[in-house]
């Protein structure tokens, strides 16, 4: 054999090592692929059997009869005796928990969590707010008055079993806009720990029938999940003003909202640790129901700061700010007539002018300048209004 017939063999045999080589690569490579390919290929079929699934029926249930059966109020209308699936722990099946049942056998198949409406969750809820009586000034009565009929009740409820007599269901506080209600109520819950709900009570008004009915007793369903909680109804007159014989279907509707809410407030279930707080500044307005022992247990005038209020305001306010040469005795005498909102913008617009005048110190000059422009923007609302705002 010559030189050359004997390279061309070697040639040939490395080429054909190479080429094995390559085509087991590429196998490798392939197998790979096909197991990737069939991972997405069950991943579609499960995701295409979720979207082609029958949806389940939620439903409330009424009463677990034994280990398999049990009673729901199915969401399309009837009560419905159903079986209990075996995955089901019967043990966390208790009257008014939501389930879902199968749409073919309507066999209990999961328990849901509680599920709350839209309005309910989109109201403001603050969880142990921050504030404190400390941060209310010229209220001294109405905080006394507030503590003893909502906060003992929450902290020592056993001092009321041991003198015999029921706590208080709740308050309504009354006066002019921008005496402190609203800040009394959370300071309230900031001092008793307590979960507060602020609702105003337009939220409550519904075009549909009984829906405000439901969202009402939606809102205590929640208080009583979180309790100790505060419920605050501001402007409580837009669903509480006196009821009329007649009247529209509208009328007729925020009636039977009232009503709900009446039934909420002294009705069979306890309220417990859950108080009820209401807000109005036209008391006169109310039906007279509201006002009765038992639902609002005491009535509680919010008026505008005499001057020692006014100087407490103000202290709370000016403790926070940069000031030089303030006097405030004088503050607090020429801001007679007007209210703690009113005194907490003058601070603000004080520390505007001071801003202005790019001044490292709040002085007397600019307060006395913030007096004037508040009390002319207070006059000018009067005289569009014919009314205090």
């Amino acid at each position: 054999m010559s030189l050359s017939d004997s390279n061309n063999k070697i040639n040939e045999k490395f080429n054909s090592e190479e080429e094995i080589n390559y085509l087991r690569e590429r196998v490798r490579y392939l197998t790979q692929l096909r197991i990737s390919l069939e991972r997405d290929l069950e991943y579609y079929k499960q995701e295409l059997s979720k979207l082609l699934e029958t949806p389940y029926i939620e439903a409330m249930l009424l009463e677990v009869l034994d280990k398999d059966r049990a009673i729901v109020k199915s969401s399309t209308g009837p009560n419905l005796v159903v079986k209990i699936g075996s995955n089901v722990d019967i043990k966390k099946l208790r009257p008014g928990v939501s389930v879902a049942l199968n749409n073919k056998g309507s066999t209990i198949v999961e328990i849901l969590p509680n599920i709350y409406d839209p309005f309910v969750e989109a109201m403001e809820i603050d969880e142990r707010p921050q504030l404190s009586f400390k941060d209310v000034g010229g209220l001294e009565g109405q905080i006394r008055e507030i503590y003893e009929v909502v906060g003992l009740p929450i902290l020592n409820p056993k001092l009321f079993k041991d003198i015999g007599i029921d706590p208080p269901h709740g308050v309504l506080l009354y006066g002019p806009p921008g005496t402190g209600k609203t800040l009394l109520a959370r300071a309230l819950a900031g001092e008793v720990k307590a979960n507060f709900i602020r609702i105003v009570s337009s939220q409550f008004v519904n075009k549909f029938i009984g829906e405000g009915a439901r969202i009402v007793r939606e809102v205590f369903r929640l208080a009583r999940e979180r309790k100790p909680s505060i419920v605050f109804i501001d402007e409580i007159d837009a669903i509480g003003s006196r009821r009329m014989e007649m009247g529209t279907s509208g009328d007729r509707e925020v009636q039977r909202t009232l009503l709900q809410l009446l039934a909420e407030i002294d009705g069979f279930d306890s309220l417990d640790t859950v108080k009820i707080i209401a807000a109005t500044n036209r008391i006169d307005l109310l039906d007279p129901a509201l006002l009765r022992p038992g639902r609002f247990d005491r009535i509680i005038e919010v008026p505008l700061p005499n001057k020692e209020g006014r100087k407490e305001i103000l202290e709370i306010y000016v403790k926070k700010m940069r000031t030089k040469d303030f006097d405030i005795e004088y503050v607090a005498e020429i801001t007679e007539g007007l209210s703690g909102a009113e005194i907490k913008a003058i601070a603000t617009e004080a520390g505007f002018f001071a801003i202005r005048q790019k001044s490292r110190y709040v002085t007397m000059e600019h307060f006395v300048k913030a007096v004037d422009k508040v009390k002319k923007r207070v006059e000018r609302k009067k005289q569009i209004f014919g009314m205090q705002i």
